[in-house]
């Protein structure tokens, strides 16, 4: 979560942190609970009566609030708000898969308030943006849906239809600067906005949905979003609602299926393993261990097995890095480094082995 708010940080964003239950009267005033009131909304007992509250199943009517908590003028948009938050979705019992959905699921959730004459530069900065985070989990094979709505079914929408047209043409016209690869999904926008969704395509040749890009003329409606203008006067702004990852949970699911479980060594949970080969090297291997955490690498210390087991567990486990400590490795102060993928290579002093470490990581960032 921490590196997901440093890279929005990065981005510009303004990271937020909202409660995990919210007033009824909000999300009466989204249309999120006429839509999905029965469906995944849970209400939470309080003891004063009256009171109606219910688990966040999303994140919009409380940025909202936050944008609403002094007068905005023009000077301050683009404002950008992200959070990476925990929601709630009361999903059936036969809809649940593992990692992929889940009844609580977090959220790379983000909402940008912005004039319509920054519209399509909004846009094109969160693709690129997109773009960047994919080159840098290695996937290749995507293409944008511009998700727009059922013309013959207006009535499951909210917002006018002039509004509708204006939206969903700012989308196209952004895919079309990108020269990205995109279709069109008709019917397949959500009731209060059409969206870009970039579809990606993971190891085993299945498509997921990952980004979403949407444009909203409705909720600014709903909760009375405003800026003041150069003259003085109110405007109404566009809200952009954003998500790079979209669920974490499937995110993370996706990942275990891209690289096999066997993770760079930038993204691996546990980056290196020390093993001791006996009590005497423990204290050494030990210090090894502190320069380590030290220096930022994830790293964790085994002992007690043998040292075959170790190393079967270190393999199966597809830790990038395990590092041997012996008589030698005593005697030098150095390790034996080994490779997940290319097996032992050699003795190492510590230097070094930072070095090797640094430059890999950095390398991803």
């Amino acid at each position: 979560s921490r590196g997901l708010g440093d890279v929005y940080k990065r981005q510009g964003y303004q990271h937020v942190i909202t409660p995990h239950i919210g007033q009824k009267e909000l999300y009466i005033t989204s249309g999120h609970y006429e839509k999905y009131g029965k469906d995944s909304f849970r209400p939470i007992s309080t003891p004063n009566e009256g009171e109606e509250f219910m688990l966040k199943p999303m994140n919009c009517p409380h940025h909202f609030q936050i944008f609403l908590e002094k007068p905005r003028s023009y000077k301050e948009l683009p404002l950008r708000i992200a959070e990476n938050a925990t929601v709630y979705r009361f999903e059936k019992t036969g809809e649940l898969n593992g990692l992929l959905r889940v009844r609580s699921l977090t959220q790379d959730d983000t909402h940008t308030f912005i004039r319509q004459s920054q519209i399509t530069e909004e846009i094109n900065r969160i693709l690129d943006f997109a773009e960047t985070t994919y080159k840098t989990f290695g996937f290749k094979d995507y293409e944008a849906r511009i998700s727009t709505r059922d013309k013959k079914h207006f009535e499951k929408y909210l917002g006018n239809e002039k509004v509708w047209d204006k939206a969903e043409k700012a989308l196209i016209s952004a895919a079309k600067q990108r020269k990205m690869n995109y279709f069109i999904g008709e019917g397949e926008a959500a009731f209060y906005g059409p969206k870009i969704d970039i579809m990606v395509k993971d190891a085993l040749d299945r498509t997921w949905q990952l980004t979403t890009v949407q444009l909203d003329f409705v909720q600014p409606e709903n909760f009375n979003l405003n800026y003041i203008n150069e003259q003085g006067k109110e405007e109404r702004v566009v809200v952009l609602h954003i998500a790079i990852f979209g669920s974490v949970e499937r995110f993370l699911a996706i990942l275990i299926e891209q690289y096999g479980g066997a993770f760079p060594l930038w993204l691996a949970p546990v980056q290196v393993v020390v093993l001791p080969l006996g009590e005497k090297h423990l204290k050494f291997s030990q210090k090894v261990l502190e320069i380590l955490k030290a220096n930022q690498i994830r790293a964790e210390i085994w002992e007690n097995e043998s040292v075959s087991k170790r190393i079967r567990n270190f393999e199966i486990q597809k830790i990038p890095y395990a590092l041997v400590i012996g008589d030698k490795e005593l005697k030098n102060k150095t390790v034996a480094i080994r490779d997940r993928d290319k097996g032992d290579l050699g003795e190492i002093s510590l230097a070094k082995l930072l070095e090797k470490l640094n430059k890999e990581i950095k390398s991803k960032k």
